[in-house]
């Protein structure tokens, strides 16, 4: 789900029924936490057989402020605890106080959370290999996760090396670069190759680089095309070709002025 257009009820509903998605990926900015708790009761699928994972919004970094956001965030999605709980964004917006000052306490707290089994797992979202090694100084549990984005344009490797050396899963949001991969010449061409239509072609990339690859769509019939990249594989060579589209650009925000 996102906050731009991310949310349609029918969608959740028909992942969940039809598609066998148990992963649902939301946060507080998004602004339909409430409306997943309808649509995962009308699913019918039990909690303990979901993976929710929902973030914390910057306007609610602090100690106090992050334990209660992550009960409000509870409450919203008539769950008793998150499988995963985010840092959305590794810039603050305090006044008086650094990014870096302000991320320790925050992250203090969701140890806290995670503690006490509010959280079965925790990380972080948009964050650059400064970041991580500030809160390796200043906190001390590891991020279980990093939530970057990642599409054949955007390929952090070095920040994919640096997470696996330090054991946090890499996790890759807007796989398909907003539609911008969709179109490239290369990746059309890889598609028919396949059989298989672009998205599948960008999917199954990310899949094969070993990304936690996280897909969105409000549409049944997207949802479905991008759940069908389990029984084919891109070539060594092929994978090569999409590696090397890699330019730099941001399709979301660029996390590379925060300090």
């Amino acid at each position: 789900t996102s906050h731009q257009g991310g949310y349609s009820h029918d969608a959740v509903v028909h992942a969940l029924q039809k598609c066998g998605i148990r992963h649902i990926d939301t946060a507080k900015r998004y602004g339909c936490e409430s409306l997943l708790q309808k649509a995962i009761k009308e699913s019918g699928v039990k909690r303990e057989d979901l993976w929710i994972t929902t973030k914390l919004w910057h306007s609610d970094y602090g100690y106090e402020s992050t334990k209660k956001a992550c009960l409000e965030s509870c409450e919203r999605l008539g769950v008793e605890y998150l499988d995963l709980y985010l840092i959305h964004w590794p810039e603050a917006h305090v006044p008086g106080k650094s990014n870096r000052e302000v991320r320790a306490e925050t992250w203090r707290a969701m140890e806290e959370l995670y503690e006490k089994g509010l959280c079965r797992s925790i990380g972080v979202s948009n964050f650059l290999i400064s970041h991580l090694e500030q809160l390796k100084e200043d906190c001390v549990i590891t991020p279980h996760v990093n939530q970057v984005e990642y599409h054949p344009f955007q390929r952090p490797q070095e920040l994919v090396d640096y997470c696996r050396s330090r054991g946090i899963v890499f996790e890759g949001y807007c796989p398909l670069a907003k539609g911008e991969a969709l179109t490239h010449p290369s990746v059309i061409q890889l598609a028919k190759k396949y059989g298989r239509t672009p998205a599948q072609i960008c999917i199954r990339w990310s899949i094969q680089n070993g990304i936690v690859t996280i897909p969105k769509s409000t549409k049944a019939e997207r949802i479905e095309e991008n759940c069908k990249v389990f029984d084919f594989t891109i070539a060594e060579d092929d994978v090569e070709i999409l590696n090397g589209m890699h330019d730099g650009r941001h399709v979301s925000w660029d996390p590379s002025l925060i300090l």
